[in-house]
């Protein structure tokens, strides 16, 4: 059987309208970063790689030395490349300008270098999550203000997952597509074609440690998964966590479930804890690519709109009856 490249189904997608060839590079772009990326992380200790970098991210969070290196590869390998008006990390408080020694183009990219670092000592599935969006027309220096697009926007989402294999999972609008990284040709091939969220599930993903800092409507969902057959819902849930978001929704695309991190107590007045423009954008997009649902518990995610680049919300995403339910527990309350 022949095998298809990501190269070759990005030109079918031109072919086809769904993709520029602007586009087409770009996310080419992105997947040789994500090589670069996944021997870093495959190599370990063994490169030196491991542990704190000794500084702080825009968040006030600990960097890990790999943070720092995705980070910096990323931002090497498409500053040059004549398809992006700018970048944005979220490692980084500000915008990252094209220099002005490289050429432009119409596309923004907001990406999340090392999604899940802190389990990367424990050597424990990690990410990378990027999204991309157009400039607007007539914009030659983009300032954050260009990047403050809701969700709905988006013209490509995706995430590499650096596990046994590593994987780049894409959408550009027309469902999504997964691909491994073949590492004796060195290519991405196509591997899972149209993934899809089963609409019902019998997982969920949470952190149950916060649960004295949840919301009752939160409560009320996760104490009927956890009675089980003796409860309302008259069936048996597990409970699934990584700690790693894009383990936790790639599981989810592979066989169904549902992933919660709500707004809780602790993180109420940061407006959640994941970030709107760097995770939960570009995983809604997916998930709702794939059939799902990707809900803040009051609103779908993709309408939100946006205020800063570093803005946080609660997201609630997976099989679509699940999200509907906690969604409309949230109307109720």
């Amino acid at each position: 059987m022949q095998r298809i490249t990501l190269t070759q189904f990005l030109i079918e997608q031109q072919r086809a309208g769904r993709t520029t060839a602007d586009l087409r590079l770009l996310i080419e772009v992105v997947a040789r970063a994500v090589k670069a990326i996944s021997v870093n992380v495959s190599k370990g200790a063994l490169a030196g790689v491991l542990g704190e970098a000794g500084s702080d991210n825009v968040q006030g969070e600990a960097q890990k030395k790999l943070d720092v290196i995705a980070n910096e590869i990323l931002i090497q390998a498409n500053e040059w490349g004549g398809h992006l008006a700018g970048m944005a990390s979220e490692e980084v408080e500000d915008i990252r300008p094209i220099p002005r020694e490289f050429p432009k183009g119409g596309y923004l990219l907001l990406f999340d270098p090392l999604d899940g670092s802190s389990n990367i000592d424990v050597n424990i599935s990690v990410g990378t999550i990027f999204s991309v969006l157009r400039c607007p027309e007539g914009c030659v220096e983009p300032s954050e203000a260009e990047f403050l697009q809701p969700g709905r926007d988006q013209v490509a989402a995706g995430y590499a997952l650096y596990g046994p294999s590593t994987q780049l999972i894409l959408t550009v609008g027309d469902g999504v597509h997964g691909f491994t990284l073949d590492r004796e040709m060195g290519s991405f091939i196509y591997t899972h074609p149209f993934m899809t969220v089963p609409v019902d599930t019998h997982e969920f993903a949470i952190n149950a440690s916060n649960a004295r800092f949840w919301e009752a409507p939160v409560k009320r969902y996760v104490s009927e998964m956890q009675e089980g057959k003796t409860g309302p819902r008259g069936r048996d849930f597990n409970m699934r966590w990584v700690a790693s978001m894009v383990a936790d929704v790639h599981r989810i695309l592979t066989r169904g479930g549902v992933f919660m991190y709500p707004i809780d107590e602790k993180c109420r007045a940061q407006g959640g804890k994941l970030r709107l423009m760097y995770e939960a954008n570009p995983m809604a997009m997916i998930v709702e690519q794939a059939g799902g649902a990707a809900t803040t518990g009051r609103e779908r995610i993709l309408d939100v709109a946006p205020t800063r680049l570093h803005q946080r919300v609660p997201v609630i995403l997976g099989s679509r009856n699940e999200v509907e339910r906690v969604t409309r527990y949230h109307a109720e309350d």
